[in-house]
């Protein structure tokens, strides 16, 4: 298991680079870039806060992206602290790694014990190589100028999408959903400020599960009739 978690966090750690080069070719100092990575530490949120101010987006439009997508690890958070079952000292540090890594290899094991070392460990390896990956990119891409030159800017959303890509394989809703949020966002692109598109594309999940209902009250109405 430590093998494991070890291994997750070391995968994903390695996306800092992107971030931390994404980040500079969006005009944001290596200092800031560090800042995010150290105090935020969610990669989604970090890739939507940088990629909206490249786009043009006010500071307040990219803020709310990130903070939306931010709020899943809340729901984590619920699941998790009845797992852990941590002293109320090192909840607020704990709640610091509450992420889909750290989640999903604590939420896979037996029992509380396991369960908090694959959070730990999970955790650990992913901060310290997260921030680490984040400043080499940074410094990395200042170095060699302009993001546009060498694709840099697009390394963000490669990697977002990269990880997205194993749920949308998942299942009839999840393909639904990310075609309705592709859809939002494009119209939005034509129609709204920089940053807007992406709020709007949140719609996509609840319009999708209330698609479903409403399907399934339809059939529920047609079938349920005497016979």
């Amino acid at each position: 298991m430590v093998r494991d978690a070890l291994g997750v966090g070391t995968a994903v750690g390695l996306s800092g680079f992107a971030f931390g080069a994404t980040a500079a070719g969006s005009g944001i100092g290596v200092a800031q870039a560090c800042a995010l990575s150290l105090l935020v530490f969610t990669g989604a949120s970090q890739f939507a806060l940088v990629g909206a101010l490249a786009a043009g987006a006010s500071p307040f439009a990219a803020a709310a992206g990130a903070f939306f997508l931010g709020t899943r690890n809340a729901f984590y958070g619920l699941r998790l602290s009845g797992l852990l079952r941590l002293p109320a000292a090192l909840r607020p540090l704990a709640a610091h790694w509450v992420i889909d890594e750290t989640s999903a290899v604590a939420l896979a094991q037996p029992d509380t014990a396991t369960a908090r070392l694959g959070f730990t460990v999970t955790g650990a390896a992913l901060y310290g190589l997260w921030n680490l990956t984040t400043l080499l990119g940074a410094l990395g891409a200042d170095a060699l100028g302009d993001s546009a030159r060498w694709g840099l800017d697009a390394a963000g959303p490669a990697c977002f999408l990269a990880l997205l890509a194993p749920m949308v394989r998942t299942g009839r809703r999840e393909r639904a959903t990310a075609v309705l949020g592709v859809a939002l966002v494009l119209g939005g692109v034509l129609l709204l400020p920089a940053g807007v598109p992406v709020l709007v594309a949140a719609l996509a999940a609840p319009l999708v599960l209330l698609a479903e209902r409403a399907g399934g009250r339809r059939g529920a109405t047609r079938g349920g009739g005497p016979r």
